[in-house]
This record gives C-alpha cells, sequence and structure tokens, in this order.
C-alpha cells in the first residue's frame, strides 16, 4: 500500500468522500477528518499527505490550521489545498502560501486532484526508504534553509530547540541527528548528554552543527565525542557532500543498527 492521505473537511462532504474512495481504489490509504485539533493529532504519526478543503474551516478553525501548519513544517509534510480564491488568500494569513504544494482552486476537477495525491503517495512511500534526519536549530532561517536542501535526498524533521528534539527522539529513531551547539535555554552539549542517556536514542549518530571554527571551539566540540561536526558557514554542496560521506562511511554499521 501507498502513502496515507489524510484529508481534512468540514461541511458538506460529498467530494471530500469521493475523494477518498477514489484513493483507496487506486491503492492508497486514505482517511477524511475533521479540522480539530485533537483529531489532527491522532493521524500525525501516520500521516503522509494532507489534502485541506478550505471553506469555513478557514474562519472556524484557526487554532486547528496553525498546528497542522507547524506539522507541515517541522516533519516536512506536503500539504494540498482547494478552496474558492477568497478562501486561499484567507487561508495564506494563516499558513504561508510558499508552504503549500498545491493549491486547486474551484471550481476544481476531482479526478485532476486524486490524481496528484495517488503520485504524491507513491513518492512518499518510496522516500520512506531513505535516511531520516532530525535538525535541531533554533535560528529558523537556517533551519528552513537547511531543511529544504536536506529534503531532495532524505527524510527530514525540523525541531526548533533541544526539548522539542527530546520529545520526538522518545518516539521516533532516526538515522542521524544535527545538533546546533549553541542554543539557548538548553544547549547542544546538554541535549547530546540527554540523548545519549536514554537508551532508545544512546546509539543515534549526532553531528554538531557550529558557527566557530577557531581551533579551541573546534576542541570544545571534538571532546563531547560527536560522531562529526559541521560548520554552519560551509556552501550547501559541502554541507550535502558531508553528510552524504557520513553514510557512506557508515552504511555497514547501520545495516544492524534496526
Amino acid at each position: 500500500m501507498a502513502g496515507k492521505v489524510v484529508v481534512i473537511n468540514k461541511g458538506a462532504a460529498l467530494m471530500a468522500d469521493t475523494l477518498v474512495t477514489m484513493l483507496k481504489d487506486a491503492g492508497n490509504e486514505a482517511i477524511k477528518i475533521l479540522p480539530h485539533i485533537e483529531e489532527i493529532a491522532a493521524e500525525r504519526e501516520d500521516a503522509d499527505i494532507y489534502m485541506l478543503f478550505a471553506g469555513d474551516v478557514v474562519y472556524s478553525s484557526p487554532d486547528a490550521l496553525v498546528y497542522l501548519k507547524d506539522i507541515c513544517f517541522s516533519e516536512n509534510k506536503p500539504l494540498l489545498v482547494m478552496g474558492y480564491r477568497k478562501e486561499l488568500d484567507d487561508l495564506y494569513q494563516i499558513i504561508p502560501k510558499n508552504m503549500i504544494m498545491k493549491e486547486f482552486v474551484r471550481p476544481a476537477d476531482i479526478k485532476s486532484i486524486s490524481f496528484t495525491l495517488n503520485m504524491l503517495a507513491r513518492t512518499s512511500e518510496a522516500n520512506k526508504q531513505e535516511k531520516h534526519i532530525v535538525l535541531v536549530d533554533d535560528d529558523v532561517m537556517f533551519l528552513q534553509a537547511m531543511q529544504s536542501w536536506l529534503a531532495e535526498k532524505y527524510q527530514v524533521t525540523a525541531t526548533k530547540s533541544g526539548m522539542q528534539a527530546i520529545t520526538f527522539l522518545a518516539t521516533h529513531k532516526p538515522d542521524l541527528i544535527l545538533l546546533d551547539y549553541e542554543m539557548p535555554i538548553t544547549n547542544g552539549p546538554q541535549v547530546l548528554e540527554m540523548i545519549r542517556s536514554e537508551p532508545n536514542s544512546a546509539d543515534i549518530p549526532v553531528i554538531f552543527l557550529t558557527g566557530k571554527s577557531d581551533r579551541e571551539s573546534v576542541e570544545t566540540v571534538l571532546a563531547l565525542k560527536p560522531d562529526g561536526y559541521l560548520l554552519k558557514s560551509l556552501p550547501r554542496e559541502e554541507i550535502l557532500a558531508a553528510i552524504q560521506g557520513f553514510f557512506e562511511k557508515n552504511k555497514w554499521e547501520n545495516i544492524y543498527r534496526d
């Protein structure tokens, strides 16, 4: 079975029900839910793609939309939307348009929507075979840039603080953690200590991200015995090459980790 599509709809449900049926007939897993935080949360772990029917949701459920936005950003999950032009423009005041993978303006062809979701679901299933990287950095601009670079090849989960990362790691086991060395409240070394102290995460490789390249700073980082470190100032190509090189170097060991 291909990836799971979560259809979010409130009000008239004929089109949403038809879409779910078409997706299932094509071999996908699909479910329709209401725009409630608790319902979105219940499907969060299994959801691969979100399809939002705008309509009244834009005006009656802003908290649920903010929650959905945060999930799609942090877990790099595609969000597609359908609605009238005014509804979509108002929606983009809550969820920025650059976070929407595709919009369908009413009147929209249900077959076109189903085809797009079907293709995404299959791509999502293929992506599950890729390496999963967790990013931990309080610099949102750097986080977004790294997430964009890495998402071309890896599954990426972005977290904005050490404690958010620790919470995520309680129920997930990624292949690599890229951890900012300098963060407020709970810094990189403290997060690394917590990661190493938990049986579920103790053996997950951790590479520090640091903005300092002087010898003393590098020696301080290495003294904590991470699996490596990367300078934030490196060009995109060098960062990607370093991560790819890390996985290539450790691929035989990683076969036996799961």
